[in-house]
């Protein structure tokens, strides 16, 4: 369902609904059958085991049972139908709109009727990252009693920064229709056109077999030119993200006055950054993902439906310790831009030195307290320790209230490479 026709206690009564039924399906196969089965478009995949969950999405351990191959399969269910489908695909759309070395690369994705009730289920096949997430990498420090060396997080910092520019600085063709919003298939581009497609393809690492024709892996038996599923693709014209509207109008104006080549900057914010968002690829790297609350960056707040809408979007998809302030009280007249993201990767920084939120403390978890006034107020202190002055005073340059006071992402990265060199 939308958010703008739902209304929050339906949506939460919704998302714990499925979520039992998802929990119980998970538990039941644990204990009635040596595994989980699920079957998508001829092909068979085993649940291993949940990895994680989180409103109407779980995320399995699967394994296609006719090669071996593992992968984290991302199950979205969409109980209204095609609204639902719609914003689940956005995360689909992202992997390929946002590329880069430190973004998630999607495997394959399919839409599939929900066999046990109404709407949809949207499964995303994405790499398999065995080292976990950040927050994995916190949660084992916690227990361990021990920490991140400082070269070790500001390194992990920087590579996440690295994959918030390339949203941050997306541009978008001019003088012709880009290829994200006309579709992601490369059986639409001219021989000349896939050929450079290809050489530009090899620039980013990638998992064995992750090609954007959605084509299947190598390995036991299994061919790259057999497609793992049906892909479902967005209709002509149709939107995904939000703003994609004012997307399409700046290139189609752009036709007959501008060369090919030329774009212009449109950018986009995460809008839900926070150390379960990165993973830990096996060389040690940040790889970002979870791009279902991804959206154009710059929102005019011209009237007070549209601050309540902007506010109740961010209530249901951002996290509220990682939140930047203007998102629990938007005002009016004002302009939402991607410095949230900005205030999110201080509060991840400040995450991966002293293990929680800066908003995260005693007095908001265990005495009643609000995370949203602190967070309002900027509330928080760093606890001792033998962290640098100039960690310190990067976190401090990201927390600040006004958006205007925060750096921009290439100055973060600009301070980030200098806190790296002192440590040297």
């Amino acid at each position: 369902m939308s958010v703008a026709e739902s209304t929050p206690l339906a949506h939460a009564i919704g998302s714990i609904k499925f979520q039992l039924k998802d929990a119980f399906w998970a538990l039941s196969s644990c204990i009635c059958q040596q595994s989980a089965k699920i079957k998508i478009n001829g092909r068979t995949f085993k649940i291993v085991k949940v990895l994680g969950e989180g409103g109407f999405s779980f995320v399995y351990l699967a394994q296609d049972e006719h090669s071996g191959r593992q992968f984290a399969l991302k199950k979205i269910r969409c109980p209204s139908g095609r609204e639902d489908v719609k914003q689940a695909m956005r995360e689909v759309e992202a992997y390929r709109r946002f590329k880069h070395p430190n973004i998630i690369r999607i495997l394959d994705s399919a839409v599939v009727q929900d066999p046990n009730g109404e709407g949809q289920i949207v499964y995303l096949f994405l790499p398999l990252y065995k080292r976990g997430n950040l927050q994995d990498a916190i949660n084992a420090n916690t227990i361990n009693g021990t920490h991140f060396a400082e070269a070790e997080m500001v390194r992990l910092f920087k590579g996440t920064c690295e994959a918030i520019r390339a949203m941050h600085d997306y541009r978008a063709p001019l003088g012709t229709t880009s290829r994200e919003n006309q579709s992601s298939s490369t059986r639409r581009l001219s021989g000349e056109q896939q050929e450079r497609h290809s050489e530009e393809e090899e620039m980013f690492p990638h998992p064995e077999g992750d090609v954007d024709g959605g084509f299947s892996y190598g390995g036991p038996g299994g061919g790259s030119s057999v497609p793992l599923m049906t892909k479902h693709e967005p209709e002509e014209g149709e939107t995904i993200f939000d703003g994609d509207e004012e997307l399409n109008r700046i290139q189609q104006n752009g036709n007959g006055r501008a060369e090919d080549g030329q774009a212009e900057l449109v950018p986009y914010a995460h809008r839900d950054l926070k150390p379960g968002n990165v993973m830990i690829a096996d060389d040690g790297s940040p790889i970002l993902m979870d791009f279902g609350s991804a959206m154009k960056a710059r929102i005019k707040i011209e009237n007070r439906s549209q601050a309540l809408l902007q506010q109740d979007i961010a209530a249901e998809q951002s996290t509220m310790a990682y939140r930047a302030p203007e998102l629990f009280d938007v005002k009016t007249g004002i302009t939402l831009d991607e410095k949230v993201d900005i205030w999110s990767l201080g509060c991840t920084l400040y995450a991966l030195a002293y293990s929680h939120s800066p908003f995260e403390n005693m007095q908001t978890t265990e005495q009643g307290g609000s995370i949203a006034m602190a967070v309002m107020n900027a509330q928080y202190k760093h606890p001792d320790s033998a962290y640098s002055q100039g960690l310190k005073n990067l976190i401090d340059s990201m927390l600040k209230i006004n958006p205007a006071d925060r750096p921009d992402i290439h100055k973060v990265i600009e301070i980030t490479d200098q806190v790296l060199q002192s440590l040297r």
